[in-house]
């Protein structure tokens, strides 16, 4: 996805995992959250190791993800609750002898957003992400307001999340070329894609999926 990855989270059946798989993405992600319809429970299923296993955790104690990161060989673990900056500074320390594990911190954004409130998870967190602010936690199915991201002030790269599907193809280019005119393209490092390719809750259409990454 020249210079795009692509993050494809809320996988639940393992056949669909691996159809899933087959597109090769950047990132695939498994919801560890019990108030979810796309909570994860099960095995996963063989993958390239070039796709990077994400757990996504809500609130979760240390000793949770650490025993999900084991047991599943996770390489990422992404942070969709209230988790302080002290919080992902201990994983960090956990995950230190530990091959290649990244942190992603999720923040919630509708029509305006402090971005001070990033300020004390720079330098310990690898990604933020942003996603659509909503009642509950993920699937939205609805955007949030991308202009604010042009007056994105860190120099962490970002996932952009929240209600992204076919029709956003192009807003996401216009974005792209926006980093890319101010010589921040780096930044704009990922889209995170959910509940606009499932025909359930954790089934993807990978049909959909495919036409969605022929785009970029």
């Amino acid at each position: 996805m020249k210079n795009l990855k692509l993050k494809i989270c809320g996988m639940k059946h393992p056949e669909n995992i691996s159809e899933v798989a087959t597109l090769q993405p950047d990132y695939i992600g498994f919801i560890f959250y019990e108030k979810t319809p796309r909570f994860f429970e099960g095995k996963i299923p063989q993958l390239d190791s070039e796709i990077k296993k994400t757990g996504v955790f809500v609130n979760a104690s240390p000793d949770y993800i650490l025993e999900k990161v084991k047991k599943h060989k996770l390489r990422a673990v992404q942070l969709h609750g209230g988790e302080s900056a002290e919080f992902c500074q201990e994983l960090k320390i956990i995950f230190a002898g530990m091959d290649r594990m990244e942190i992603i911190k999720v923040f919630s954004v509708k029509e305006e957003f402090d971005f001070s409130v990033l300020q004390e998870f720079e330098g310990i967190v690898d990604y933020f992400l942003f996603d659509t602010k909503g009642k509950t936690k993920g699937g939205t199915g609805e955007t949030f307001n991308w202009e604010l991201l042009k007056d994105y002030p860190s120099s962490t790269p970002f996932f952009l999340s929240g209600g992204i599907g076919l029709d956003e193809v192009e807003a996401i280019k216009k974005l792209q070329n926006y980093f890319k005119k101010q010589d921040k393209k780096e930044l704009l490092y990922a889209v995170d894609i959910n509940s606009r390719f499932e025909s359930e809750p954790g089934l993807k259409d990978v049909e959909k999926l495919e036409r969605f990454k022929k785009q970029f």
